[in-house]
Formats: structure tokens, sequence, C-alpha cells
């Protein structure tokens, strides 16, 4: 199974996101994914008619489209244009999603908090760890907008996922923990560990943030659009970061 990850498309008029995530559709129509997750940060400005123009080229892949808003993103119109797609469930004004895929569970959890570009995880694990124990799958991956790992970028950490203390507990105290959790919100591409686990960071469809870690001057950003591809097989999970 192929689960394709596109994130921080930030789509708006007066930019040209869109056609940034046309060669990242156009690349993975090659591909053929079996599940799109859009992890958040859609539109830009306010754009909310854009999530029409993502959703619509987003059709040419013909597979079903899983969703977590970002900080950018409108919930109410986010909420409207995707959540007919398949495996949608809206809890308490969250926009959190649970998807099988035979022996796959593919769950995504809204980690916005209003007015805020920061993200919390704490106040919905309650429905994770619901959402974690049903019976079926055999195997999850975990999908947030916001990053539950430091990125050493200052002014992205500032506005990390909060709770990732409880979130590392929670998932400690398992006995099959999930596969991997993977993000956005930082617009660069990354790995790390929580709880033992692989914990990725999609890079953007939009432009990237350069490698800053708080020093004089940052170094110069010539990244492509960024994507991942999540692949199951026998083999176990692999995640790759590509660039389109």
């Amino acid at each position: 199974m192929i689960v394709a990850q596109i994130s921080d498309i930030h789509a708006a008029p007066g930019n040209d996101n869109l056609s940034r995530l046309a060669r990242a559709v156009s690349w993975l129509a090659e591909v053929k994914p079996d599940a799109v997750v859009l992890s958040g940060d859609l539109i830009d400005e306010g754009w909310t008619e854009g999530y029409a123009e993502v959703g619509g080229r987003l059709n040419e892949l013909n597979c079903p489209v899983l969703v977590v808003p970002g900080n950018s993103d409108n919930r109410r119109a986010l909420s409207s244009a995707f959540m007919n797609r398949h495996g949608q469930v809206d809890s308490r004004e969250a926009i959190h999603f649970r998807a099988e895929f035979g022996a796959i569970r593919l769950v995504g959890l809204d980690t916005t908090l209003y007015g805020s570009a920061a993200g919390d995880v704490a106040r919905h694990l309650d429905w994770l760890n619901q959402a974690l124990y049903l019976p079926g799958a055999q195997s999850t991956l975990i999908f947030t907008h916001h990053h539950v790992v430091p990125c050493g970028i200052p002014p992205i950490d500032a506005v990390i996922a909060q709770g990732r203390e409880e979130l590392s507990a929670l998932l400690t105290q398992r006995s099959v923990r999930p596969l991997a959790i993977s993000s956005g919100h930082v617009h660069r591409p990354m790995s790390a560990t929580l709880a033992a686990i692989p914990t990725h960071i999609c890079g953007s469809i939009c432009a990237a943030n350069p490698l800053w870690f708080g020093g004089p001057t940052a170094p110069a950003v010539n990244d492509p659009p960024m994507i991942m591809v999540h692949r199951f097989s026998s083999d176990g999970l692999i995640s790759s970061h590509v660039g389109v």
C-alpha cells in the first residue's frame, strides 16, 4: 500500500502554489497512491475558494483523500469541501480522521488552536487513544499538522504542538505502537523519534523555510516542492521524502 502525504500548500491568488501542487500531482500519478493525506495549511490569506481548486487537482489521482487542518485553514470551509471524503470524522469541532485499508489504519489528529499558529495534541488524546485501540488494523500511521518533535528552527519551534510529553506517555503505554507519526508545519523535511517511534516532518508544497538554527545568518534556500511517500509492504513501512 502507498500513502502520499502533501502538506502546506498555502494556496492563494497571489502565489503560484497551485502550480507547485500540480507538479506533485503529476509525479504522483505515476506512483498511483492508494490514498492521499493532506496534513494541513491548504490555503492562505483566507482564500476558501482554494479548497475546491486543491480538491479538483487531487481528483486526478482517483484515490481517497484524508485531511487534517492547519493553522492557516478555515475549519468550516475545509469541512464542507472535504468531509464527504473517505474516512473523515468530525469530533467536537475538531476535524480528525480514521480510515482502514485492510491491515493498515491511518489516523489524523487535528492539532489546531483557534486564533493561534501553535498547536496542541494533549486535548485530543482521549480520541486518539480510542482510535488506536479499535480492533481491526494491525499497523497504524498517525498524521498531524503541527510537528511534535522540535525541529531546531527557533521561530517554528515557538509554534510547535504542545503536549508532546503526554503524547509520548500515551504511546509508550501501548504494547503495539504506531509505525510512525508524520506532520507538516515546518516547511522543511525532517525525521526524528518520539517514544522510540519514527517521527517525520513532511516538506512543503510552498517555498521552504531555511534550515536556520538561530545563528547570525540564515542559509540559502533552494528546495523544490516536497512531499512524502509512505510505502507499506511485507518488509514494513518505508517513508520517503521526495522533491518534485
